[in-house]
């Protein structure tokens, strides 16, 4: 069995690779040939590759994940559909109970009778009013909120039936950041905010849609 020599057959591949220049490509020697050929089909593969291909499958991969939310999105809008008439019931329940809501909270005309309402409640418990400071209105999205800060003194009976008179107020009030203190004489000195609220009328509405409209835009911009 005869012995392959690797040193005088890497000098009969050397061999083949002198004098290239001199010579057209189509004479040159057999590894020359073979290794020019792997060369440019590793070339046109790889242009290939990021100059065609890579968009293809950057398509593919695209086209594959809008499936998957199509199919997604099919299956939510058919349950909705099976789900109808329980959703329609379900919206049906929740205007009712927001219309509730609203007739609790009085418009900017009733915002005066209201405000008596609150020194009454506070008058018929047997407090005295010592300040009642309504503070500047915050606006809301689809309310108005009212903060007044009171200092009313009194027993603890009768900040009790004050709390209880606010509660049972037709519309909604609330009292907050409560502190009570009591005097030398035992009267109890109370200081509260109360917030009362109010629903917008349809200017105040329409402004608040246009300044949030205005204030996306900003954004976008910046």
């Amino acid at each position: 069995m005869a012995k392959i020599n690797i040193n005088e057959l890497g000098a009969q591949l050397a061999d083949q690779f002198r004098n290239l220049g001199d010579r057209h490509p189509g004479q040159w020697p057999l590894a020359p040939r073979v290794l020019c050929s792997i060369g440019v089909m590793a070339a046109v593969v790889a242009a290939g590759y990021f100059g065609y291909w890579s968009s293809q499958f950057d398509e593919q991969e695209a086209g594959a994940q809008a499936e998957i939310k199509l199919r997604d999105e099919y299956k939510f809008k058919t349950a909705q559909a099976v789900n109808l008439e329980a959703l329609r019931a379900q919206k049906m329940q929740v205007d009712q109970y927001v219309d509730r809501l609203q007739k609790q909270l009085p418009s900017k005309a009733e915002m005066d009778a209201l405000l008596k309402d609150i020194n009454r409640a506070g008058t018929g418990s047997g407090l005295q009013f010592e300040s009642f400071t309504p503070a500047p209105v915050v606006v809301k999205d689809y309310y108005a909120e009212l903060p007044i800060n009171i200092r009313v003194t009194g027993s603890y009976h009768d900040i009790g039936a004050f709390a209880g008179n606010m509660a049972n107020l037709s519309r909604i009030v609330t009292l907050n950041n409560m502190a009570l203190a009591t005097g030398k004489d035992g009267v109890l000195t109370l200081e509260a905010v109360v917030k009362t609220f109010r629903y917008l009328d349809p200017e105040e509405v329409s402004a608040q849609r246009k300044a949030a409209a205005d204030k996306k835009k900003a954004a976008k911009k910046s």
